[in-house]
């Protein structure tokens, strides 16, 4: 049995730059991402199966429409006569929450089956297969930091960023991407005149990290306020917790991080916050 994890993708900066005539809006966005997550694991040569159990199950609809399965055919599409397999996935993030579960689960799935037919992760094949299945997929293949645009299909090169230490929290509130879009309403050919994202050198100390997050922005992040107010809460208290020094939301939401100082400082936000609001979804992390 081949086992992989399928970390949390974090938005830290996400700017809209603009919609194409077909509709799909264009991207800038700094990405990192957790050492919590799913686990997958995948049982090769058995036929292409998925069982689902975990947490947050339940939400994570019918195992017949998962990206996991349709990453597994789009990996036999591009790679003929592949080893595929019975996968078990063991579900822990909040689904619909803006940090990219089920493209991270799918990312997961894809390496294991390169692992069980000796693809390497950089073959075309892999990659080709991760575009097809998503849009944010071949981000989350290498699951490292890095800079994505367009349609999350032109990626930066990998970042070693210094240590980040993130409280996230979701409310339980699920929320489409495609709400969040529409309540933006960005007109199809049109550029949203936002302003350009800040420059970020190829090796940045915490320091200057933390200033170009700060110049930073998530363009949706007022759309989806007013489709669920409660992201506005999730802010606030994250923004007034005692060593919070960045509080966002990543992706269309409606996930939100605070950057901390130390894992103390977050431990403690995260004890204080469950002791208000015990139905919220939280998790210290460290993200790279």
């Amino acid at each position: 049995m081949l086992r992989d994890r399928a970390p949390a993708k974090i938005n830290l900066t996400l700017h809209v730059v603009g919609r194409r005539a077909d509709g799909w809006h264009e991207l800038e966005s700094l990405v990192a991402f957790s050492h919590a997550g799913d686990a997958l694991s995948l049982s090769p040569d058995a036929p292409l199966t998925l069982v689902v159990e975990g947490p947050t199950a339940a939400a994570a609809g019918e195992a017949g429409d998962n990206l996991i399965l349709r990453a597994a055919r789009h990996f036999a599409e591009s790679v003929p006569g592949a080893r595929l397999g019975a996968f078990h996935l063991v579900k822990r993030l909040p689904v619909a929450a803006g940090i990219g579960g089920g493209s991270s689960d799918a990312a997961a799935a894809l390496r294991l089956l390169a692992r069980a037919n000796g693809v390497a992760f950089d073959d075309p094949r892999l990659l080709a297969a991760a575009a097809r299945t998503g849009a944010d997929v071949p981000v989350c293949l290498a699951a490292r930091a890095r800079m994505m645009r367009g349609l999350g299909e032109r990626l930066g090169p990998v970042r070693d960023l210094p240590p980040l230490v993130a409280l996230l929290v979701n409310p339980g509130a699920p929320l489409e991407t495609r709400r969040v879009f529409a309540r933006m309403n960005v007109a199809p050919g049109s550029a949203t005149g936002y302003g350009a994202h800040p420059p970020i050198g190829p090796r940045v100390g915490a320091s200057d990290l933390l200033t170009t997050l700060k110049r930073g922005r998530n363009d949706m992040e007022a759309a989806a306020c007013r489709l669920a107010p409660v992201i506005g809460d999730v802010l606030a208290v994250l923004g007034a917790a005692p060593g919070s020094v960045l509080a966002r939301m990543s992706g269309s939401g409606a996930t939100c991080f605070a950057l901390f100082r130390d894992c103390r400082s977050a431990t403690r936000a995260k004890k204080s916050i469950l002791r208000a609001h015990p139905g919220w979804w939280t998790k210290v992390c460290a993200l790279r």
